[in-house]
């Protein structure tokens, strides 16, 4: 299983860059979990469009799903290209009527998913967990039955992260504060909190993602580095692990 930062801001995008925007591949399948701004144009960087077998969508704001319509746009032209008809599969749950609905167009196709029950995507198993955001938004735990990779998408902090993260062999995290601020109104964590969660969780990695546009974001990893001692790593694009054998 190998998993690639394709978008790593919150918020905006940084100049030639893109907001949230994560690849997981295995056996030639490749899953987009989250499409947000500039996600298109970077995607295109490292593969086809065409190439993609499905993306995943967290929640409905714009810096996780802004380059849905170029995607679908991108899709009905590849497919005119060359003679196909393939329809890409946009899973997202229904709690925002409206967003899950912009998820279907002439070659793409919404698909909801239950956050209460295992969602199968290609070679992966996908488990969910609500954030506290200011919109309905959940966390992914991505398995390929042998690795698991944790996103925590959106959120504040929250104790359950801890059990839901805990094994994981990477945990990618928002982070949009530094320590000692507070980012429970807006729906985000600090350097601090995921450093906690990281920590009480034993994983194996931390990544720092969904970076602040102020500060020193190097910053985030030394004050996230107090709480855990094991890897972490602030996200850029083009960052990526992959899994090894056990």
């Amino acid at each position: 299983m190998k998993f690639t930062v394709n978008g790593f801001w919150g918020g905006y995008p940084g100049a030639g860059e893109a907001t949230s925007s994560y690849l997981v591949e295995k056996d030639g399948f490749t899953l987009m979990i989250d499409c947000g701004s500039g996600a298109l144009s970077r995607l295109q960087e490292r593969k086809s469009i065409m190439d993609l077998d499905a993306v995943l969508i967290t929640h409905y704001h714009f810096d996780h799903v802004a380059d849905i319509g170029p995607l679908q746009y991108a899709h009905k032209v590849q497919n005119a290209i060359g003679g196909t008809e393939k329809v890409l599969p946009i899973y997202g749950h229904q709690e925002d009527e409206a967003g899950f609905d912009s998820l279907t167009h002439d070659y793409t196709e919404g698909i909801s998913y239950d956050p209460s029950s295992e969602l199968r995507v290609g070679p992966f198993t996908v488990t969910f967990m609500k954030t506290n955001h200011p919109v309905p938004c959940y966390a992914t735990r991505i398995t390929d039955g042998e690795s698991v990779i944790v996103f925590t998408a959106d959120s504040s902090y929250k104790d359950s992260f801890i059990p839901f993260s805990e094994g994981a062999d990477l945990l990618v995290t928002d982070c949009n504060f530094y320590k000692g601020m507070d980012g429970s109104k807006p729906g985000h964590m600090t350097s601090e909190e995921v450093g906690h969660i990281a920590n009480q969780a034993q994983v194996g990695e931390l990544w720092i993602s969904h970076l602040p546009h102020f500060g020193e974001v190097s910053q985030l990893k030394t004050e996230a580095s107090e709480q855990f001692s094991g890897e972490v790593k602030v996200a850029y694009e083009g960052l990526q692990w992959m899994s090894r054998s056990k």
